[in-house]
Order: structure tokens, then C-alpha cells, then sequence
């Protein structure tokens, strides 16, 4: 790989692990909220935080804004270098992309009644596609059973299913999470599994590493989630690596990469044969260079 290859790669990875999806999730739960909000107040003359969400939204929308125009910048610069691959979109940069799919309006119970959260269910039934495992049945006032984690608790327990090599435990703990604790995973991920790839290599990933790490963990994220699209975890370790993504792909479902990636991280913990109650991901280890032990 030519030195404008690797910086390309570079670049696209930067791109790739700039949070533009879980900034998209926080500006849909403010603006829940403030709709949230906004009903209550029809029987209070305290406006209990209504403002406050406003200038919330309102900062989410810009720090989303500039993010694009990183992407973009980094896209554009990328592609005036005749790196056209490595210029195309991160394949979870559009989470909403999915609702287009199969958002169907949900009946209104009462006429002043905040809106149902539209991610869950399309969250659900990615769940099921990847793993093969059935949500489990709602609860009897038709809202689905939950077990509140916040995203680094969602990919301890993932990586726990992992080790046991338990599919239906994967299913139920990734059903259990709505959409946004879910797609945190596409942010808190890439400097976990690029240290734990360091790890099982005794360096810092290279391209060199590719062969290598599909060998050692794609027989087993691919039989934990039998539906996931194979380019899914190429351009994963593709990431890790520091490489170009095999070939030009199509966009993948947004939910794809968020879940192909805890199950890897749960993959590389137990080849290295950590506890998965021990990850951290707010806080990875540096990794030695080349040619120096660890």
C-alpha cells in the first residue's frame, strides 16, 4: 500500500469514528422531550425546562452540523486526491436512513398524547434480522419489555453473551436497549477494538494485520449473527487496520455496523481471555509502536 493509500485510510478512519450518528440520536430524544414537555405544560403555567431543551436542541443541531462538514471536508479532500473508496460515506453516518424503510404510523391512543419513540421497533426488528433471535413479547400494555443500560453496560453484556457463546442472551440483551443506547455502540467501539486488536497482535494494527484478525475472529461474529452482510465486518477490521475498505459497498443499515461491532469486541475480549465485566470503553490503553514490547 503507497504512503497516499495509508493516509487515505487514516483520514477515512478519522471520518468514520466522528460521533455524527449519536449526535442525531440526541437531537431526536431532545426534541422528544421538549414535545414531551410542551404537553405537560397545557396544565401548568411553569415552563419546567421547556427553554433549557431549546437551547439543548439548538447546540446538538450545530455541533451536528460541523461534524457533516468535517465529513464532508475530509470527503471532498479525499476525492480530489483520486481516493474515490476511501471517500465514500461511513456506512452508519445516516442512522435515520432506516426509518425510511419500515416507519409505519403508530395510532394515536389520545388526542393530546406525546408521540411513541419511532426507533424501537425498527431497532428490534434489525436485532432480529442480525441475530435471528425473535424479540421477546411485549408487555400486556403493549410496550416492549426494556433493560435499561446505558451503551458501555450494553457492550458488557454483549461481550459476556460472546463468551458464553450464548446467541439467544445476545438477542435478548440487544432487544432490551432502545434504538439510541444501540447505536452508541458505532461510537464507544472503534478505540476499544482497535486496542484489543493491539493486544491479540503484540502491536498496533497495520495492514499487514488484516488476514490475520479475519482469521481470528470472523468464524465466530459470523455464527453469532448469521444475517449480518459479510462487507459489515470487512470494513470493521478494514478500520482497525488503518486500511482501505475491501471494495466499493453499498450503504449498510445503520444498525449494522453498531452491532457487528460490539459482537467483535466481544470476540477479541475472549480470545485474549478477559472478563467483559472488566471493559471500559470511556477508557482504552495506548498502544506501543512497532518493534517495542509492550
Amino acid at each position: 500500500m503507497s504512503l497516499l493509500q495509508e493516509l487515505g485510510a487514516q483520514l477515512r478512519a478519522t471520518s468514520d469514528e466522528l460521533p455524527t450518528g449519536v449526535v442525531s440520536v440526541a437531537m431526536e430524544r431532545l426534541r422528544s422531550a421538549t414535545e414531551l414537555l410542551n404537553w405537560v405544560r397545557q396544565t401548568s403555567i411553569d415552563p419546567i425546562g421547556v427553554p433549557q431543551l431549546g437551547n439543548a436542541t439548538e447546540h446538538a443541531e450545530h455541533a451536528a452540523a460541523a461534524l457533516r462538514l468535517a465529513q464532508d471536508a475530509i470527503a471532498a479532500y479525499l476525492a480530489q486526491l483520486g481516493l474515490a473508496a476511501e471517500a465514500s460515506a461511513s456506512p452508519d453516518r445516516d442512522w435515520k436512513a432506516g426509518l425510511r424503510e419500515d416507519e409505519q404510523p403508530a395510532a394515536r391512543q389520545q388526542e393530546h398524547a406525546p408521540p411513541p419513540e419511532r426507533l424501537g421497533p425498527w431497532w428490534r426488528e434489525r436485532v432480529e434480522k442480525l441475530t435471528g433471535e425473535a424479540p421477546p413479547p411485549p408487555r400486556a400494555d403493549g410496550t416492549p419489555r426494556e433493560r435499561p443500560a446505558d451503551t458501555a453496560e450494553l457492550l458488557r453484556r454483549v461481550a459476556a453473551g460472546v463468551r458464553s457463546g450464548d446467541r439467544a442472551r445476545l438477542g435478548r440483551d440487544l432487544h432490551g436497549v432502545n434504538a439510541a443506547t444501540g447505536l452508541g455502540l458505532s461510537a464507544v467501539t472503534p478505540p476499544v477494538l482497535h486496542r484489543l486488536a493491539g493486544d491479540l497482535l503484540g502491536h498496533e494494527p497495520g495492514p499487514d494485520d488484516l488476514p490475520r484478525l479475519r482469521s481470528a475472529a470472523g468464524g465466530r461474529v459470523r455464527s453469532l449473527l448469521p444475517g449480518t452482510p459479510p462487507d459489515v465486518l470487512d470494513n470493521l477490521l478494514a478500520r482497525i487496520c488503518r486500511t482501505p475498505p475491501p471494495a466499493a459497498q453499498a450503504q449498510a443499515h445503520p444498525a449494522d455496523s453498531a452491532v457487528t461491532a460490539s459482537v467483535l469486541t466481544g470476540v477479541l475480549l475472549a480470545r485474549l481471555g478477559r472478563d467483559p465485566a472488566t471493559l471500559d470503553p470511556a477508557a482504552p490503553e495506548p498502544l506501543p509502536p512497532r518493534g517495542v514490547d509492550a
